[in-house]
């Protein structure tokens, strides 16, 4: 008996190690297969060299062969050809580890996993080692903490390398902003994207082309918790989630958009799809939104597919393309915006036409192709943008003394 009991646990134990040994990075396999699908085109873009011999490394597991594929498939070609297949398996064992040992690792969503935590691209940022350098640092701190906590007390770590301060175009890498200890809104939430994914908690970065009532844009974090996407302010930690000086201007924005690495199929609603990754509209939440119907159609009342849609907004003395769609067979297309006023101006094969639409007042608006280059026309517009309708969380004097007592440590540093 003793005997058969000994068989039947290395059994047990050998099936438990091939099991581990063969999990699936993308247990769906109908993704599975659309991934595996993007990387042989993507892999057919680049013949020449040997850009993708990491992945003949037999000693890969079926997670990091999936997960080598899934990156080779939606990075830039730049990525391939600049940094060396053994870069992305540390990246992808490393965000592997964060999940092993992280107290929420096993709670994340797939999905969420693939999308926000394992890309190491946040914006168009030389990429470096920070995932592996800011979990050394990171780890023990926070855990302890509950998900929802340890959002918070990433950003106060942020707030101690870095501060605000107007840069160039370029975004700088994550490491390069902790070293020079600054950086301006898009480099400071490519830094807090990053240090929240090294430890396993999905993140993205989130930003308004243009703001709707002002000069200006802005960008920033959101971070998941709990079955909720929260947002916060970069380098600029609040008592609370969901809580930034940018509350009251968000909430009069029309458009907010983030860059998801992949091909994504969440809930939000999608404003693009290329080769690198899907952009999706998260304005729902940040403002009261609407939902509105372009129809284009020709001199003779007859729908246009596959027109051009610009929906722009009035920001620096110009209307601002925010975002652009194209119609389908019917001539339609829609966009998702907060309740406020956008010029929509669509165009093809030369001929274009335009009109305001006010989200929330005109659910539906059709625009006609009347006008061509060298028309000479004089309209009057009136831009009208949303009203402010923020809504601030609870923040008690107790959390809001600590917070401040914190801030000025890290201020001091």
């Amino acid at each position: 008996m003793r005997r058969a009991t000994q068989l039947f646990g290395i059994c047990w134990l050998l099936c438990l190690l091939v099991a581990c040994g063969e999990s699936h990075f993308m247990t769906d396999a109908s993704y599975r297969s659309r991934v595996e699908q993007d990387f042989q085109q993507k892999k057919a873009l680049m013949p020449q060299g040997e850009l993708f011999a990491i992945l003949d490394d037999a000693s890969l597991s079926t997670y990091e062969q999936e997960a080598l594929e899934f990156f080779y498939a939606y990075m830039p070609l730049a990525d391939i050809t600049d940094y060396p297949g053994e870069f992305h398996l540390m990246n992808i064992r490393a965000s592997q580890r964060a999940a092993e040992e992280m107290p929420w690792g096993k709670n994340i969503p797939e999905d969420l996993f693939r999308h926000f935590v394992l890309p190491v691209r946040v914006n168009n940022e030389q990429l470096d080692s920070a995932r592996v350098v800011f979990y050394k640092e990171l780890k023990d701190r926070v855990k302890s903490l509950s998900l929802y906590d340890a959002i918070l007390e990433v950003n106060h770590w942020c707030h101690e390398k870095a501060v605000y301060m107007p840069s160039d175009a370029r975004t700088s890498s994550p490491l390069a902003t902790v070293s020079t200890a600054y950086g301006r809104c898009g480099e400071e939430s490519t830094l807090l994207v990053a240090a929240l994914r090294s430890v396993g908690i999905p993140a993205r970065q989130v930003y308004t082309p243009r703001w709707a009532h002002t000069d200006d844009n802005h960008a920033w974090v959101e971070a998941w918790a709990d079955g909720k996407w929260h947002f916060l302010g970069a380098c600029e930690p609040e008592p609370v989630l969901d809580l930034g000086w940018f509350n009251a201007p968000a909430s009069r924005g029309m458009l907010m958009h983030t860059k998801v690495f992949g091909r994504y199929e969440g809930k939000e609603e999608v404003m693009s799809v290329n080769p690198t990754y899907t952009e999706i509209n998260v304005i729902d939440n940040y403002a009261p939104t609407a939902q509105a119907k372009v129809i284009v159609k020709d001199e003779a009342g007859n729908p246009v597919p596959d027109a051009c849609v610009e929906f722009k907004l009035y920001n620096y003395a110009e209307f601002y393309t925010v975002a652009t769609k194209h119609t389908d067979d019917g001539g339609v297309c829609g966009l998702t915006a907060g309740k406020g006023d956008m010029l929509v101006w669509a165009s093809k094969d030369g001929r274009f036409g335009f009109s305001k639409l006010s989200f929330g007042k005109q659910p539906e608006l059709t625009v006609i192709l009347d006008k061509q280059a060298g028309d000479s026309f004089t309209v009057d517009i009136d831009i009208v943008p949303p009203a402010e309708s923020a809504n601030l969380p609870e923040v008690t004097p107790e959390q809001r003394a600590e917070n401040d007592r914190r801030l000025a440590i890290e201020d001091s540093i």
